[in-house]
């Protein structure tokens, strides 16, 4: 049965080619995008393929931006925006670690906020929270990230509870490496701050870490798992992909129960 899906973040990587795929696959699909560029994009991708989808700019930071929400009617609630950042959190800057989180928790509970109003109004709808390995697992030097995708984890936790008696769906989808260029850029940036002269972090190790990201998983097997649960009526709570990934997460939480400092 076709849904109607609002994504955010839909500009980009992952939540890009989860709108366009979902689309395909004949759903009326709300895609946002936090720049105009990225909108102009995405629309010519849309008309290319002729797919029913509604393309406009929403930065989540933007309370009027945020507003365009209520002029929607939707089944799905896609809270994908999001953005990254690297760097050894006893030395982060805390303009970016507060930025991060303003994005990446704040404004995505402020966007959730209005989708969970209009489904427990109607008395149905799901909520999907795109989480991370990172809302389990926190590596050296993603800690920045991974604070926030542990938030957001919390967040759909608690909703999962609250909204359930008002006939609301909440679940995670929660991706491993994949090499959209969203965990590259994250590695970029730290550049701009990270000084050796002034900073007790060792440069050698952060690059020593960076490493990791020659390894990252093909975006389409990602794309086409969220393409297959975002619209789904039943489907675990929480979808860790690709198994390896499920894997490696079960197998923190389990570490950090059995470790001893």
């Amino acid at each position: 049965m076709a849904k109607t899906i609002f994504i955010t973040g839909a500009g980009s990587g992952l939540g890009r080619g989860a709108s366009i795929g979902l689309a395909k696959k004949g759903h009326h699909v709300i895609a946002t995008t936090e720049l105009t560029s990225q909108k102009t994009d995405l629309l010519r991708e849309a008309r290319e393929y002729n797919l029913d989808m509604d393309v406009f700019k929403l930065d989540i930071t933007n309370e009027r931006d945020r507003a365009e929400i209520e002029k929607y009617d939707f089944d799905v609630f896609v809270a994908n925006a999001a953005i990254n950042e690297r760097g050894p959190l006893g030395e982060v800057p805390m303009d970016r670690f507060r930025t991060i989180f303003e994005v990446n928790v704040f404004s995505t509970l402020e966007t959730v906020q209005a989708a969970a109003r209009k489904f427990v109004d109607k008395g149905k709808g799901k909520i999907v929270f795109m989480s991370s390995m990172a809302g389990i697992m926190a590596a050296p030097y993603g800690g920045p990230y991974a604070a926030t995708k542990h938030a957001v984890e919390a967040m759909a936790s608690s909703l999962q509870k609250e909204l359930e008696g008002f006939g609301v769906q909440v679940a995670t989808i929660n991706p491993g490496p994949f090499a959209t260029g969203f965990n590259d850029r994250a590695a970029e940036e730290q550049w701009k701050w990270f000084d050796e002269d002034k900073n007790f972090t060792k440069k050698a190790d952060l690059k020593e870490k960076e490493k990791g990201l020659e390894n990252q998983f093909d975006p389409e097997e990602m794309i086409e798992k969220m393409v297959e649960v975002i619209p789904a009526d039943h489907h675990p709570y929480r979808t860790a992909y690709p198994q390896k990934t499920e894997e490696q997460m079960k197998e923190t939480e389990q570490k950090r129960w059995d470790m001893k400092i």
